[in-house]
């Protein structure tokens, strides 16, 4: 489950709700007022040892108000409203990690891990700023984001560029991002913790990473209150990661898939 948040949080994204028909005439291309709910499913391989790929259905919800919104598990208050900028203090659950009970213990082992000696990696809140930016060009959004529950004390970036154009009936928008994780961050989730190598672990530190990923999203109104939305994503995992001993041997990227249909009320 702690994968598929991030899937879903694409799905939610500020580009697919700007789509709606609801949006309000006010303010063109901003997201629908008020309440959407809806379901969806999702797929994610996780790319730690033996914790493989998983399917699940998901509930969504968001709101979205004057300077308030809520998606999925961020929430955000909009401070600066430009048109085509926009700058907002958000908060959202962190879902990286894993329970050690999900991992693969051959896998582990055979990455010379004994999974008796290895912790959780806990989730966490992050709070940040994010920053969204619409024009003739396409879109361009970027967040800056800390742990403010102290679980990993590191600090991410990221920034994602996309271009939506109208195919059929809705809007497809490809995309590419980076996403920097500091090497409090890193260390934490793809890292050994220093009580792990004090019962004998592998000593391992990947320090700050790089994450980059592709990815396409499609939204199509049906009807006056329905929509669908649909995501797919490819993440290139660098080095840092791979060579880590809690990583899926051979393992270069991730892929998620997600679909949702929602209404607004």
């Amino acid at each position: 489950m702690k994968f598929l948040w991030p899937v879903l949080l694409s799905g939610l994204s500020f580009g697919a709700a700007a789509q709606s028909p609801d949006a309000d005439e006010d303010s063109p291309g901003g997201p629908p007022q008020g309440w959407q709910l809806g379901v969806a499913a999702a797929v994610f391989a996780s790319p730690y040892a033996g914790e493989g790929s998983r399917v699940m259905p998901i509930p969504l919800v968001s709101y979205e108000g004057e300077r308030f919104w809520f998606r999925g598990i961020s929430a955000g208050w909009t401070v600066l409203d430009l048109g085509g900028i926009e700058l907002a203090a958000v908060a959202k659950l962190r879902f990286d990690g894993f329970d050690v009970k999900d991992l693969g213990r051959r896998e582990l082992a055979r990455n010379g891990i004994d999974y008796r000696k290895l912790d959780d990696r806990a989730e966490a809140v992050d709070v940040g700023v994010a920053m969204q930016w619409r024009g003739s060009a396409g879109e361009i959004e970027a967040e800056i984001l800390t742990d403010a529950t102290d679980k990993s004390g590191g600090q991410e970036f990221q920034i994602q560029y996309g271009y939506p154009f109208e195919l059929g009936q809705g809007t497809l928008t490809p995309q590419v991002g980076l996403t920097w994780q500091s090497k409090d961050m890193a260390n934490y989730y793809y890292g050994t913790l220093p009580k792990e190598v004090a019962r004998g672990v592998i000593d391992y530190k990947p320090g700050a990473v790089t994450i980059g990923h592709v990815g396409v999203s499609y939204f199509r109104p049906l009807g006056e209150k329905w929509s669908m939305m649909a995501d797919v994503k490819y993440s290139r995992l660098p080095d840092e990661i791979k060579k880590s001993p809690l990583i899926e041997p051979g393992k270069n990227g991730t892929v998620g898939v997600f679909v949702g249909f929602s209404r607004a009320f």
